[in-house]
């Protein structure tokens, strides 16, 4: 497929510019994400990720993101030996530290394997599993969404950090092969509004 009649870069960034000006949604982009930080007062440029599949269309998922949620983000790079158990323990531990934070009820994305940037790649991508709540297609992986979902709601955290029994709507793990001598974990957090929509062109 050959993309025509301007940058593709440039197009999404033109509707990431129109859509939040039209739609009047918070401009919260800096430029500069350390020393001036002067806001770019049109939420560009845009993060964006593409993967190279097969056929003749394009499908693009906006996924607007808030802050607070993505400041709870992690990565640990664990070893073989830490095991399923070591995945559970770091989730939990995050969801643990992170109490009211990302504004509960909340929608956990893990990554489990690739490298230091893929499993976070894939913890973002996780949050955008459709159904929310939709299993893991391997059942191994369903069960520990299933073990890790019931866990974080025993946490005690609740709605807005207040107490209660509802910490977490959902878990969703994607996991990719990694080398023999790591095991990388990442851990994304998203709050209760989970934001996303995706378009086929």
């Amino acid at each position: 497929m050959h993309i025509v009649g301007g940058n593709f870069t440039e197009a999404i960034n033109e509707g990431v510019r129109k859509g939040y000006k039209d739609g009047y949604l918070r401009k919260s982009i800096v430029s500069d994400p350390v020393l001036s930080r002067i806001n770019t007062k049109d939420n560009t440029p845009a993060i964006i990720y593409t993967d190279i599949v097969p056929g003749d269309k394009i499908k693009i998922t906006f996924c607007p993101k808030g802050g607070g949620a993505e400041n709870m983000s992690e990565v640990r790079m664990l070893t073989a030996a830490h095991g399923i158990e070591g995945v559970k323990k770091v989730v939990l531990e995050r969801v643990e530290k992170s109490g009211g934070n990302p504004c509960p009820p909340v929608v956990v994305g893990v990554g489990i394997g690739g490298t230091f940037e893929k499993c976070a790649m894939l913890a973002k991508k996780a949050l955008l599993r459709e159904p929310l709540g939709a299993a893991h297609p391997d059942a191994r992986f369903a069960k520990c969404e299933q073990e890790l979902l019931e866990a974080i709601n025993n946490l005690g955290i609740g709605p807005m950090g207040l107490g209660g029994r509802t910490t977490a709507l959902a878990v969703h793990i994607e996991t990719y092969p990694c080398h023999i001598a790591t095991m990388p974990v990442a851990i994304n957090i998203n709050c209760h509004v989970a934001r996303h929509k995706s378009t086929v062109i």
